[in-house]
């Protein structure tokens, strides 16, 4: 697959890889919204105002990120660290994006035990949220133009569309888009070059394959290991974990509240809530808990074994993800999970509408965004900043 458009290869000795760690600190910092807006800010950073990649390119990634285990956007980031600047582009892009939002949940988590709650965001989120509706639809516009490619793939996206609202796994959506374009495209052909296990050998095989990660370890609960233990539990939860927030409450529930009965239910709802509300990836839930198992050691150790898993995964799927549109099947394959990944992106957009669109004022400064991103070429850093003044101004004055 070649690649990509405008300046896609690495810049000079160490030039790239600090762009890469410029971008992802802001990305993370402004990133509310959830993997939906991540996304969308992404692609307007990275291919509309950088030019790092093609739309094509893009989109590829991300279908390729969601294919794996854990948090979709955070390895899309990866991803694109590793387009910019390779290995070390892989890590820096990643950390970086992380780090904003571990710093502010730590933070967070650290008030919540200390004075048994957190300080309010609901001002913030009321003006951001329909902004990154607005950032998240007009990124939407601009992919549809490379996902959508024919009637089969149009047909494919709007069947995933319903499929997401009647509530069907997601997983399952991704691999029957993608199995549908590939069985149309391929009907009666052979598929050469070894097929399906040639492609996915170097992610399944060996022992620094993706099989012995999905396998899922069970833990003792070893004598003074309670850190250990704790890393280990996360690394189990980052490296099998498919899905929203709201699986992720499932996962951390099963595992923390009911066998190991670290925290409370209420302490859980509170984590997720936390998660969700600050930017950068939803996975941070991880830094709020394990402060509250085991302070400072236990934020570290709950983030790094949370998301260890999409840095190897990631790393392992660079492997094959250049020789996907070299073969009919696997290209028929990834064009039908980019389809289906943008329909389920466009189901996530639509629930954040409904929490967002609240009154006439957050309608308008929905509408002002897609405006201002039709007719200039700001940076949408500005739209989010000039949003969450708006909302503090709002509870500053009207409480």
């Amino acid at each position: 697959m070649t690649g990509s458009g405008g300046s896609s290869g690495p810049g000079g000795p160490g030039g790239g890889v600090r762009e890469v760690a410029a971008v992802f600190l802001k990305l993370g910092v402004i990133g509310f919204g959830g993997p939906a807006a991540h996304i969308a800010m992404m692609r307007e950073e990275l291919v509309r105002r950088r030019g790092w990649v093609s739309d094509e390119r893009f989109v590829d990634l991300m279908g390729a990120a969601n294919l794996i285990p854990g948090p979709t956007s955070t390895e899309l980031a990866i991803h694109l660290g590793h387009e910019r600047a390779r290995g070390r582009g892989l890590v820096v892009a990643g950390v970086c994006f992380i780090l904003p939002a571990f710093a502010i949940v730590l933070a967070l988590a650290w008030a919540y035990v200390r004075y048994g709650q957190t300080p309010a965001v609901e001002g913030l989120l009321y003006g951001i949220k329909p902004v990154v509706v607005a950032i998240v639809v007009w990124a939407l516009a601009g992919l549809s133009r490379t996902a959508i490619k024919g009637w089969l793939t149009a047909l494919v996206a709007a069947a995933a569309l319903a499929a997401y609202f009647l509530g069907v796994n997601e997983l399952a959506v991704l691999a029957a888009g993608g199995l549908i374009v590939m069985a149309a495209r391929t009907a009666g052909s052979r598929t050469p070059g070894g097929g399906a296990h040639a492609l996915l050998a170097p992610l399944l095989g060996g022992p620094y394959g993706l099989a012995p990660l999905l396998g899922g370890p069970r833990f003792a609960d070893p004598a003074g290991g309670q850190l250990v233990h704790l890393f280990l539990t996360f690394l189990k939860i980052g490296a099998v974990l498919y899905g929203s927030g709201y699986v992720l409450l499932a996962f951390l529930e099963g595992d923390l509240v009911e066998r190991l009965g670290w925290v409370t239910r209420e302490q859980l709802l509170d984590a997720i809530s936390i998660g969700q509300v600050t930017p950068g990836p939803v996975f941070t839930t991880a830094t709020f808990l394990g402060y509250v198992i085991a302070a400072l050691p236990g934020a570290i150790l709950a983030t790094v074994g949370i998301f260890a898993p999409s840095f190897a995964l990631v790393a392992l799927l660079t492997r094959i993800v250049d020789r996907v549109r070299d073969r009919v099947w696997s290209a028929a394959f990834l064009d039908g999970v980019n389809a289906t990944a943008l329909a389920l992106m466009a189901g996530v957009t639509v629930e954040l509408a409904g929490e967002a669109f609240v009154d006439p004022l957050t309608v308008g400064l929905a509408v002002a965004a897609l405006l201002l991103q039709w007719r200039t070429e700001l940076n949408t850093a500005w739209f989010i900043a000039a949003a969450a003044a708006i909302g503090l101004a709002r509870v500053l004055l009207f409480g």
